[in-house]
């Protein structure tokens, strides 16, 4: 027999008592019909009877119409049965396993390790920079010209900071310090923070920059460098020998400059001394050839007695006109006189034909007196530019020599280094949240890798 599914909650004993409700409504119906019909109907009229029947029917098919209205209610407001509790499962047992597994075992290793085994260590730190003194006077005077060495405090701090993480850093310090006899002392007990006793010098740079920390800024040239090992003197005794080495570094890169300022000074010296000696010898070589010791001074006296030859034919033009107006034509006089205006006329001829054909008045058989003084102008320029260019090179040499005096590069210590007193590494609580951090985020990319190619086949 087909049950009705009963409906749970409020909603269900709704329906349940509508549901009672109709039953006893159809009950009553059902008893008052017999004792209706059983008592004497009086005669009706065929209109009457029809009437009543079709109420009847009409009756009946409401009732048929609420029962089909109660079972669909209640077949939808029906409530699925309540899940059954959650249970574990293999997988989720896995999951637990890996979790420890990859976890919590790691990070527990890594506490007892940090908390047992690993060696404290102490800090020394030493901070400086490069400074250079500028040098003034006589250079600035030259406009720059006397400076040959050029310093840059930029590029020799770049130069530092390559060099404290060098081979050679590595090397000087631990001829001093003995880093892998201090290093080595904790192997194998402490084989995170220790370096093994057989390491080779490529071992000890590649741990240097575990010991070792350099920061460097750019912009304002100033270095730290920081050390740690396993006591505060050993720490101290390697920031010294940085400093000491660093500073031994400039002094070399100084000395090499100041012998570059120098060598270069001496080279533009002898080169200007030659070269004023050739221009000085070209020049006399001229006034050898030429027997004139200085063409401008001597065509000024060429110009003045040209000047004293117009002087004298216009006096004696003169004088001659005087005597024609005066004296016959046969008179000696005249004679004389034109005689004289005739000899300075040729003068005149003689001395302006000096100036630009070749003869032998001017001492140089075959050359004109323009390109005489054209070549002589040359060589009185090659000769002044030779004397300024001596000049400024043997200021430059001066001011070279001065610089080589005094130390121009030096290293200024902002912070001595320092002696620690308390351990500061390693860093137990910093390394057990970072170990935490990325063994949890390791497991949960590995369970969610797995769970997707589970979800996926």
């Amino acid at each position: 027999m087909n049950r009705t599914p009963r409906a749970a909650g409020p909603a269900g004993k709704g329906v349940r008592r509508v549901r009672r409700a109709r039953l006893q409504e159809v009950v009553a119906d059902e008893a008052v019909a017999p004792e209706q019909e059983a008592a004497p109907v009086p005669a009706m009229d065929p209109e009457a009877r029809a009437a009543r029947k079709a109420k009847r029917k009409a009756e009946k098919k409401m009732r048929k119409a609420l029962a089909r209205a109660e079972e669909q209610a209640a077949s939808v407001i029906e409530v699925q049965p309540i899940a059954r509790p959650a249970r574990m499962r293999k997988r989720h047992w896995g999951l637990v396993a890996s979790f420890v597994a990859l976890v919590l075992a790691p990070l527990a290793a890594v506490i007892l390790y940090l908390w047992i085994y690993a060696t404290d260590q102490y800090l020394s730190t030493t901070g400086f920079t490069v400074r250079s003194q500028e040098s003034g006077g006589a250079t600035e005077l030259l406009g720059g010209l006397a400076q040959f060495a050029g310093s840059s405090t930029v590029s020799d701090s770049d130069i530092l900071y390559e060099f404290i993480q060098s081979q050679e850093m590595v090397e000087a310090v631990d001829r001093e310090v003995d880093l892998r006899a201090h290093y080595a002392e904790v192997w194998p007990r402490d084989w995170v923070f220790g370096i093994w006793p057989e390491a080779t010098t490529e071992d000890l740079v590649w741990y240097w920059n575990r010991i070792v920390g350099v920061a460097y800024d750019s912009s304002t040239g100033l270095i730290e460098v920081s050390a740690v090992a396993f006591d505060p003197d050993t720490a101290r005794r390697i920031t010294r020998e940085v400093l000491k080495q660093s500073q031994e570094r400039i002094n070399t890169l100084n000395t090499q400059a100041r012998e570059d300022a120098l060598r270069y000074a001496r080279e533009d010296l002898e080169e200007s001394v030659s070269r004023l000696k050739e221009a000085r010898q070209a020049l006399t070589n001229f006034r050898t050839r030429t027997r004139i010791v200085d063409p401008a001074a001597d065509i000024q006296g060429r110009m003045g007695v040209m000047n004293s030859l117009q002087q004298q034919l216009a006096e004696a033009l003169i004088e001659y006109d005087l005597l024609r107006t005066t004296t016959a034509d046969s008179d000696p006089r005249v004679t004389k006189a034109q005689q004289r205006i005739d000899v300075i006329r040729e003068r005149i001829q003689s001395e302006r034909q000096t100036f630009t054909s070749d003869n032998t008045d001017t001492g140089a058989v075959g050359e004109n007196y323009p390109e005489l003084i054209a070549e002589f102008e040359s060589l009185t320029v090659d000769a002044s530019y030779a004397e300024e260019t001596y000049r400024a090179a043997l200021t430059a040499m001066q001011v070279a020599r001065d610089d080589a005096k005094r130390q121009s590069r030096y290293l200024a210590t902002y912070v001595e280094p320092t002696l620690a007193h308390t351990s500061e590494y390693p860093r137990r609580p910093i390394i057990i949240a970072l170990a935490a951090l990325f063994l949890v985020l390791a497991w949960s990319i590995m369970a969610l890798i797995y769970y997707s190619i589970r979800d996926r086949s």
